[in-house]
Parts: C-alpha cells; sequence; structure tokens
C-alpha cells in the first residue's frame, strides 16, 4: 500500500497534405475532439477513487518508550480533581462562523461556515457528521495509546465559559484526574483562523497528544450525489503539506492511515475540490504530522438515506510537537484565493514569513491559464458584474472579439487556398499516378509547398482560433472544478455553474450552433460525405461531452459558439464570404459534372 514519506528523509534517497484551408480546419477540429475525448474519458473512466482500509498505527520510537509509563489511574486518588459535572456546550462565533463546542473531550460538534451552504440550502458544518461518529471529532486529541486516546476525548472537561461567546475571545477547557493534566487552550479572532494550546501531562511527564481533524470536511455529499457519471461521483480529497519551504500534495489513494511524518512542516492539510482544514504549527522545527485514512459509504440521494450508497475516503490529520506542548493556527475555511494568500507560515525568523496557502488550490498543469482566467472573472465580479455566470458570458464575448481579427485571417487563409486549388489539383494529378510509397511523392510536396509560398498562403493560418481556444477551455474546466467562488453561483436556470445543466439546455444549443456554423461555412476541397460527417459528428462530441460536466463550461462554449456563428453570418454576406461561396458552388458543379461524366462512360 502506497505511503507518503517524510519529504526530508526522502530527500536523502507527411505527405497527407490537402487542397483546403477548410480541410485542414476539420482535421484540427477532429483531433480536438479526439483530445476532449481522450481527456474527458480519463476524468470518467481511470481518476476513480481508491478506498483503502485503515492500517496499524506506526508509532515513533519516542513513543513506543513512552507507552511503557505509568497508566491513567496509576496515581494514588480515586476522585478527580478538575472535572465537569456535566455535559454543556459552549458556541464561539465571529462574522464568519459559528463553531459549537462540547466539554465532552473539549472537542467541536458543529464548525458553521455562515456565507457558504450545503446541497440541501442549510449553512455548511465542516464537521461531516456521520464520518465523525466513526472517527472522531476536530480538535480531539490523538496519542499513541488507544485507551488514553479514548479517555481525553470521553472525559468531561471544565470549560471557562459556556453559552455563546463573541471573537475575539479565549476558551480552555481543563481535566485533571488520577495523574493525569489536560489544558487545552482556544483563541478566536475576525478571521477564519484560530490558535489552540494542548498540553498532557501524566504524573508530570509531557505526553504527545497531537491535535487532529479526523474525519473529512462537511461538503464531501455534495460529491456523492452530483452526478450519475463514473468518476465524478468520488470526494476529490487530498493531503496537502509544505515542508523546508516546498509545497506539495498527495491524492486520497496515496494516503495511508496512522503515517507519522516528522519535518521542518511550514503547515499540513486536508482538503477537498472548495475547503481545507490547515494546520500551522508554531515551531515548525519541531512539527510531528500524522495521516488519517479511512472510508465511509455516503447516500448518492441526502434526502432518501436509503438510496444507493458509494463509497469516498475519510482524509484526517493530527499534528502536534515533539516536545509535548503542542501550539497551532487552525484554517478551516473555504479554498479562497486572496484568504489563502493572507496565510502564512511560521518563517524561519519565526514571524509570519513563511509560505502562504495558496498552493492548497490546485489547477493543474493549466495553472499559467487558469490564475489570470479567475482573475479576469473576480475582477469583472467586483467591477459592476455581481454574477459570476453572467460574468462567463461577458469574458467569453470579450475574447471572442479579441480572436476576431484571427479569425479573419483565418477566412483570407481559406480564401486563398480556395484560389490556388485548381493549381493544388493539377500538382496532385500529375504525380496520381505513383504509389505512396514512392520517394518520388515527397516531390509533390515541395511543388505544393513552393507554391504556398509564392501566393503568399499559410496552411495553418485557419488553425489558430482554434489552437488559441482549446487551452482557454481547458483552464475553464479546471477553474470550474476548483474556485469555491462558483459554487453554487447562480445563473438563469442554472442553480450551480460547477454542477452539470440539469435541464440540459445548454448541451443542446451547442450541438445546434456548431452544425449550423459547420453548415455556413464554405468548405470546397471537401468530400461532401466527410463534411456531412464532420458537420453532425462534432457537434454530437462536443455537446454530449458537456451533456455531463460544469454547466459554467457550457455556458462559456455555448457563448462562443453562438457569437462565432454570428461572425460567420457576417462573413458570409460580405466581399470575401460571397467570393467565397461562388468558388466553392463553381469547384461543387465542377465536381458534379466530372461525377455526371463518369457514371456516363461507366454505363457506356
Amino acid at each position: 500500500m502506497p505511503e507518503i514519506q517524510n519529504p526530508n528523509l526522502s530527500s536523502q534517497g507527411g505527405s497527407g497534405n490537402q487542397g483546403s484551408g477548410s480541410g485542414e480546419l476539420r482535421s484540427m477540429l477532429a483531433m480536438a475532439c479526439l483530445f476532449i475525448a481522450v481527456f474527458f474519458g480519463y476524468q470518467l473512466f481511470f481518476n476513480k477513487p481508491k478506498p483503502q482500509a485503515p492500517q496499524t498505527q506506526q508509532q515513533p520510537a519516542a513513543a513506543q518508550s513512552g507507552a511503557a509509563a505509568a497508566q491513567p489511574g496509576a496515581a494514588a486518588g480515586t476522585e478527580p480533581a478538575i472535572a465537569a459535572a456535566a455535559e454543556s456546550e459552549t458556541v464561539v462565533e465571529n462574522a464568519n462562523y459559528r463553531i459549537v463546542f462540547t466539554n465532552r473531550g473539549a472537542q467541536v460538534k458543529h464548525w458553521i461556515l455562515k456565507h457558504y451552504n450545503d446541497s440541501t440550502g442549510k449553512p455548511l458544518d465542516m464537521v461531516q457528521q456521520q464520518a465523525a461518529q466513526q472517527f472522531g471529532l476536530p480538535l480531539s486529541l490523538f496519542t499513541y495509546e488507544p485507551q488514553l486516546t479514548q479517555q481525553l476525548n470521553s472525559a468531561l472537561y471544565e470549560a471557562s465559559g459556556t453559552g455563546t461567546l463573541t471573537a475575539p475571545a479565549t476558551l480552555s477547557f481543563h481535566y485533571e484526574q488520577n495523574g493525569l493534566d489536560v489544558l487545552k487552550t482556544f483563541k478566536f479572532d475576525a478571521s477564519y483562523v484560530i490558535h489552540a494550546e494542548v498540553q498532557v501531562h501524566r504524573n508530570g511527564s509531557p505526553v504527545r497528544a497531537l491535535l487532529q481533524w479526523p474525519a473529512g470536511l462537511g461538503d464531501m455529499e455534495e460529491f456523492q450525489g452530483r452526478s450519475t457519471v463514473p468518476g465524478l461521483t468520488r470526494t476529490p480529497s487530498q493531503f496537502a503539506w509544505s515542508v523546508d519551504g516546498k509545497d506539495d500534495t498527495q491524492a486520497a489513494a496515496k494516503v495511508s492511515n496512522n503515517n507519522t511524518l516528522e519535518g521542518n512542516y511550514g503547515y499540513a492539510a486536508t482538503s477537498d475540490l472548495y475547503f481545507a482544514a490547515a494546520f500551522l504549527p508554531d515551531t515548525p522545527a519541531r512539527a510531528t504530522v500524522v495521516t488519517l485514512h479511512n472510508a465511509i459509504s455516503l447516500p448518492t440521494d441526502l434526502s432518501n438515506p436509503s438510496s444507493e450508497k458509494k463509497p469516498a475516503d475519510i482524509l484526517g490529520i493530527a499534528v502536534g510537537d515533539t516536545s509535548g506542548y503542542t501550539a497551532v493556527r487552525l484554517y478551516a475555511g473555504p479554498k479562497q484565493t486572496d484568504l489563502l494568500n493572507s496565510i502564512r507560515a511560521i518563517g524561519a525568523d519565526g514571524k509570519d514569513s513563511g509560505p502562504t496557502l495558496k498552493p492548497l488550490i490546485q489547477y493543474g498543469w493549466l495553472t499559467i491559464i487558469a490564475v489570470p482566467l479567475m482573475w479576469c472573472l473576480r475582477f469583472l465580479f467586483e467591477h459592476g458584474i455581481p454574477n459570476w455566470g453572467w460574468g462567463i458570458v461577458i469574458l467569453t464575448a470579450i475574447f471572442n472579439l479579441c480572436m476576431l481579427p484571427t479569425r479573419l485571417m483565418m477566412m483570407k487563409s481559406s480564401l486563398k487556398m480556395m484560389r490556388i486549388q485548381p493549381r493544388v489539383d493539377a500538382i496532385k494529378r500529375k504525380y496520381a499516378h505513383l504509389k505512396p510509397t514512392d520517394p518520388k511523392r515527397a516531390d509533390m510536396n515541395t511543388e505544393m509547398m513552393a507554391l504556398y509560398k509564392t501566393e503568399g498562403v499559410n496552411m495553418y493560418g485557419s488553425c489558430l482560433p482554434l489552437l488559441i481556444q482549446m487551452p482557454l477551455f481547458f483552464a475553464y474546466f479546471r477553474v470550474l472544478q476548483n474556485a469555491v467562488e462558483l459554487r453554487q453561483a447562480h445563473w438563469l436556470w442554472l442553480t450551480d455553474l460547477s454542477t452539470p445543466d440539469p435541464l440540459h439546455i445548454l448541451p443542446i444549443i451547442i450541438i445546434v450552433t456548431m452544425f449550423l456554423t459547420q453548415f455556413l461555412t464554405p468548405s470546397p476541397g471537401v468530400d461532401p460525405a466527410q463534411r456531412r460527417m464532420m458537420a453532425i459528428m462534432m457537434p454530437v462530441i462536443f455537446g454530449f461531452t458537456l451533456w455531463h460536466y460544469a454547466s459554467g463550461l457550457a455556458l462559456y462554449w455555448c457563448t462562443g459558439n453562438l457569437i462565432n456563428l454570428a461572425i460567420q453570418l457576417s462573413i458570409n454576406n460580405s466581399s470575401i464570404g460571397k467570393e467565397m461561396h461562388a468558388l466553392a458552388a463553381k469547384r461543387a458543379a465542377k465536381k458534379t459534372g466530372n461525377t455526371n461524366q463518369r457514371t456516363i462512360q461507366a454505363r457506356r
């Protein structure tokens, strides 16, 4: 079973040129369709979760030697020195969250984010209740002694306050019994970040007790029921960290359970697409990190507990200090760019000068395009376009208008190709008697390239708009999949731009507009049967590919298609378009005449 290793320790270890620009454009479009099919096919069928069974706890040497120490209750006396008589709750809140603590275990029962809703429309609880019942609550303690861990997380602590506290505030929990002394202190301000200090002593000696977030995040069930497509019905959890100033991530399938890591950790986090719980140690050089990986089955329909259940990875994390005194900051909230940029780990100078939490947002290999794209969308949203859907429409329109010169260049290149098409056909006939493997066929390509150069024809000019447009298409895919700002963003009938169009209106419009654009674009030199196939197959491939993916992505492509259709209609009514259609009609008539003549000769 693959494990995350301590990064510190690991470091010590031819001839097919066709006659017209339109034909080449369709070849490029066909290649683009194939690329898209492979890209999304991989997402659908090969990027599936691999639930793991829990492993046996891996206990460091220091903890093993400490396990032989006296057990709780070994000291004289049986009555608790400091403990509560009954369970109680304390609520701490600010403008961003509402955290409900219980004094049983001095841990969190609910961590409500006020500005975000779950899939049922209620304020999002970062505590996944079903998983928490099995694997523990946030801010519980992790030790290498199961009996001690159970005692620490079930004892009734004496709380410094009950009822509701408004941040800034401090809340502490104290428990002392039979030689065991536990003090947990939490400090809150106006941000999403809280500060925690944990001290556990047994008979006066410090016990290594780690603060943990053991049971995933509360929005994970959204990904269980968001789509019927295999590969999307999973929780995209991951473990992320910064050690020695270097950021890295690990997918859930490669994260081991109860694996201890020690090193200079600036932060360590568990996250999904939109939210994260990140611990930032006050003393990174003494950090201890334990990865937690379990699995749980969740219903695909949240309103129907008896609906089909599907497995989901439950990633957790525990962070402590090798000295036994744990002091950390904890960020539990959305993976929003500006927020994560504002939170820094402790640097070598002992101040907040270390790496930020920004690497928790993963755009993959399209980061160089996705980040500026997200910045542009945010700029529109913050400057007069308070709707992400309209932001996508406007940004797509601006992009297509900027691409208009290249589209005109494409049409001029196609027109030049059409003008010299008879000469190209003559060159082809000149070498038609040669076999495809004959070396002399290379002379045909040489003559054709010389002709293109003499006439100033760029045979790849017609492909430029597509080559520029496709990276933006995949960048939109990454942004919509990872930007929490677009989670549950509304636009007209769409209730969430990050999920598929429930009425499939956009995919249908995509199919129709692509077909019309293909039909209206002159394509001399292309076999009519091939043209019909391309005019039907390409729209179907694009439309049904986007049938199951983010409606924001379909909105981008649909907007671009409508603009391209309008541009094509305008070009058809221009002098360039009229000449292209005239040449196309002339060539079609000539082909029809040649075909009829061959038919008559064959009958004779």
